[in-house]
């Protein structure tokens, strides 16, 4: 039986969040993973809702659109609304901390400071990558040397070490958290700050 996830990045428009969604995507691809990505994105300046899916699969790929979201990274509140009609049960949504709003539906919320964790490092520009650390370190998704490798590659050199180290600090968060609350994000319970 075929392997089979939906992936969203979600937030408002200049957060990085299509760029996060096609590192992910390239290093699915590099382990052999098929993937479908389509993105949105409304500038900042309108409010605008920018987001980045990927259908992820083992086998073929009948539907390249999320119907059921098994993984969501939330940075902006503009993108609650959107994630709760399409999440799957039991879907992890890791979102920004400062974030009061949270998804409806049967979902297991990550609540981590992503963008403060980014701030802490030198620039907010960053919180994606913080946060691609995080999504992946709790689910999982690939092994952490190939999204490393993508991030060499794709991250503009003049910035990749604050890049990398986004990285790294993302996944630290999510390791940390899970330490401390193991039994919520087993049984599906919210992970608090």
């Amino acid at each position: 039986m075929a392997e089979y996830r939906e992936i969203r990045f979600s937030g408002s428009g200049g957060q990085g969040l299509v760029l996060a969604g096609r590192i992910l995507a390239e290093a699915l691809v590099r382990e052999g993973k098929r993937v479908a990505q389509s993105t949105s994105y409304e500038p900042t300046s309108r409010g605008g809702l920018s987001r980045a899916d990927l259908v992820v699969s083992t086998g073929e790929l009948d539907y390249p659109l999320v119907t059921a979201l098994n993984l969501v990274v939330i940075l902006d509140p503009v993108a609650v609304a959107a994630a709760s009609g399409v999440l799957a049960p039991q879907a992890l949504v890791v979102i920004d901390q400062q974030i009061d709003v949270r998804p409806r539906g049967d979902c297991r919320i990550l609540a981590l400071p992503l963008a403060q964790t980014a701030r802490s490092l030198g620039s907010l520009r960053v919180t994606n990558i913080t946060a691609l650390g995080a999504l992946n370190e709790v689910s999982e998704t690939v092994a952490t040397d190939t999204l490393e490798t993508v991030i060499r590659e794709r991250a503009p050199k003049k910035f990749l070490q604050l890049n990398l180290a986004a990285f790294s600090a993302g996944a630290a968060l999510a390791a940390a958290a899970a330490q401390v609350a193991p039994a919520a994000a087993m049984q599906g319970g919210a992970i608090a700050r």
